[in-house]
């Protein structure tokens, strides 16, 4: 009979940080497991259930006993499995004899082609097997395969040693109603569980569970444990939403998570603490509550922190009182230390802090915090000067963005630098600009995050980030296949996005040319531009592809290898209008065409750089085209002037027939030297032209 099979193993509590990922692993090795076996249906349905103290997985429609299995199994080449006269060899017994089958005749083995040569084969019937082995192997291979952070030894209360994760206490297995009596960590299993450690008596705390289609019912109405572990999330995000009122709640789902595995029936109650802390800077008391109580703030409308926060409990109690004020205890003195660190950093500015960095080392090969500094700071006052930007201001947010670093807020909060730089900047009345660099110059920090408000902070940023890339991969630390731990990927995405989205008229040789400049004094550096200008070029294309453009419309663009990327957009865009043209197939080949006969003759064309001498065009076909050639020059020019891309392209549609005429009637490498160099250089002038904006003959590819 086809039933849900329920399997759940009791423990102590669970790492709450890998509850999440412990649970989809014993779920999923159980349910490949019994697939791979043939337990179950096509449209079997699996659950996964996670809660602080137990792993579990339901499974529907498993079957009682595999299906049984036609096997054709090879016995041996004939070559082997008879001898000189045809007849039965010693090794054709002894191969039937370990498949199980000594009884076996010639005449019942089938004979087949294998390849180039023959081969005995026997098809028989496997009989299916029961479940009980199946779940118990899926089982096995689950547990050994779970990712655990870290093993403990404990001993059973027989005396034996066993290692997993967390002491565990008891098994379920269920098909249906019927226990199978699966062994795990010396336990057998049975339908016993236990519900809440407190919601439920000492003496009722097991719980029985009666099938195993009613074992998340069971647990809930029984033993005040929410089973699933999205279930129990979303209903901590409902009662956070309820409680906050008009208020917003600040609930990251990595806080959320962690939350989630800490309980087994969820419960939030609303806190509070003193007005006075509110004086604090709001990130401190929010990342304190969120880092080391778990709990969640809530802001006004408007972003404002709030003197009142919410806590998820274990505990469901018509008088929280206990509750209330043990969270309010344990949360003041860490608002107090807040409070505390922030009113001794403002002592010192942050400009007195900077003789200290010579004290940090940044890299052995790199030197001090110091030194890196002050290459951030030559570099950022190149670029504002580039963009327009105050170089006096670049350069003093430059100098001061790595101060905060010695603070002891940053010391206790290191998620809080540049940050906490803009509240000490303003503190010491340095320019809105420089305090706003002191958080702007890390951004971008993630995908999606915003980029620098202000063009200080974004000279700042891009110099800070071209550092890293230019310093670390010349000390041979670039990225290599998943491991990147100077996290250059994220820096070059980083300086891609503020270049495209800002529109920025700064090129990527120039930049790399300044921040390559400031490493002179550093012994065996190494210049890295070629390898960086590739790696960037190729982030580039992630990015592209991230915003829709295919493999052939970006090549054609990047494959230039653009130094500018303030127009990439556009060209693209124009590319996509091009390609839509029912002349870009035809024009698109004939480019690629064209491409290749240039790359062959570069000697010869590097002798006409005259030009096309119209007296040398013969035939009627390269006539026309050079007087085509020469009608629409002005046309593309002007439109690539005005940044009209799409017009510029479009324009070239015109020369669709002619270009066509041209290959069917034209012999380009003729004998004649000089009809020959002619045609190329008429070639290579029509080239110029269709690939100003992008190199359309990869549209061809």
């Amino acid at each position: 009979m086809n039933q849900t099979l329920l399997i759940e193993l009791l423990t102590e509590e669970l790492p709450p940080k890998a509850l999440s990922k412990l649970g989809a692993a014993f779920a999923s090795a159980i349910v490949n497991g019994l697939k791979s076996r043939d337990f179950l249906e096509e449209d079997s349905v699996a659950t996964t259930y996670a809660t602080p103290r137990r792993l579990a997985v339901s499974i529907t429609k498993v079957r009682a006993t595999s299906p049984d299995k036609a096997i054709r199994e090879k016995v041996l080449p004939v070559t082997v499995a008879l001898d000189k006269e045809g007849n039965p060899s010693a090794p054709l017994a002894k191969k039937l004899a370990a498949l199980g089958f000594p009884d076996l005749t010639i005449a019942d083995l089938e004979r087949a082609q294998d390849g180039k040569a023959e081969s005995f084969f026997y098809t028989y019937t496997a009989p299916g097997s029961q479940l009980l082995a199946g779940a118990q192997a899926a089982l096995e291979e689950s547990v050994a395969k779970l990712p655990i952070p870290k093993v403990m030894s404990y001993q059973r209360p027989d005396g034996a040693t066993v290692q997993f994760v967390r002491p565990a206490h008891s098994l379920i297995a269920l098909h249906g109603a019927t226990v199978l009596p699966l062994t795990l960590l010396g336990l057998t299993a049975s339908n016993a569980t236990e519900g809440h450690r407190f919601l439920t008596a000492p003496g009722a705390r097991a719980v029985t569970v009666a099938d195993a289609d009613g074992y998340a019912a069971t647990l809930v109405e029984t033993g005040k444990v929410v089973p699933a572990f999205e279930d129990r999330k979303e209903r901590i995000r409902a009662s956070l939403l309820e409680k906050a009122g008009a208020d917003q709640v600040l609930m990251p789902e990595a806080l959320l998570d962690e939350v989630t595995s800490l309980v087994e029936w969820p419960v939030v109650y609303e806190c509070r603490f003193e007005e006075e802390y509110l004086a604090v800077p709001q990130e401190c008391l929010i990342l304190t509550m969120q880092t080391n109580q778990k709990y969640f703030a809530l802001t006004d409308a408007n972003g404002k922190l709030r003197s009142r926060f919410l806590i998820v409990s274990n505990i469901a109690t018509a008088t929280p009182e206990a509750i209330i004020g043990g969270n309010e205890r344990v949360v003041r003195p860490r608002l107090s230390d807040a409070k505390f660190f922030f009113e001794q950093d403002k002592k010192k500015t942050l400009e007195s802090r900077l003789p200290l960095l010579k004290n940090v080392v940044y890299h052995n090969k790199l030197g001090t915090q110091a030194e890196r500094s002050e290459r951030v700071t030559a570099i950022a006052g190149a670029i504002a000067a580039k963009i327009g930007a105050d170089v006096a201001l670049a350069e003093r947010a430059a100098r001061l963005s790595k101060a905060d670093l010695l603070t002891d807020m940053v010391g206790e909060f290191p998620e809080l630098q540049g940050i906490m730089g803009t509240y000490y900047a303003r503190h010491d009345g340095e320019h809105e600009d420089v305090a706003l660099a002191a958080s702007e110059h890390y951004q971008p920090r993630f995908a999606g995050d915003a980029l620098p408000a202000t063009a200080t902070g974004t000279a700042v940023a891009l110099a800070d980030k071209l550092e890293t890339l230019v310093g670390i991969w010349a000390i041979g630390l670039q990225p290599t296949g998943d491991k990147d731990p100077f996290a250059l990927r994220r820096h070059a995405l980083g300086v891609l996005r503020m270049l495209l989205e800002k529109r920025l008229p700064l090129s990527i040789s120039g930049l790399l040319a300044d921040a390559v400049k400031q490493f002179g004094a550093v012994a065996g550096f190494k210049d890295p531009t070629l390898e960086v200008t590739a790696f960037v070029l190729d982030r580039l294309r992630g990015i592209l592809r991230e915003r829709g453009f295919t493999p052939n419309e970006i090549e054609a663009v990047v494959a230039q290898n653009p130094d500018r990327l303030d127009d990439i957009v556009q060209r693209l865009e124009a590319v996509q209008a091009f390609a839509a043209l029912p002349e870009s197939v035809s024009l698109a080949g004939a480019n690629k065409r064209i491409t290749n006969i240039l790359k062959k003759n570069e000697e010869a064309l590097a002798q006409v750089a005259a030009g096309v001498n119209n007296a040398l065009l013969q035939d009627e076909a390269e006539k026309k085209l050079a007087a085509s050639i020469a009608r629409v020059q002005p046309e593309v020019d002007a439109a690539f002037a005005k940044g009209d891309f799409a017009g510029t392209l479009k324009t070239l549609a015109q020369l669709r027939d002619d270009v066509d005429a041209f290959f069917n009637d034209v012999m380009v490498m003729a004998e004649d030297v000089a009809l020959r160099n002619n045609r190329l250089a008429l070639l290579s002038s029509l080239h110029g032209m269709m690939n100003r904006v992008a190199d359309i003959s990869k549209l061809a590819a």
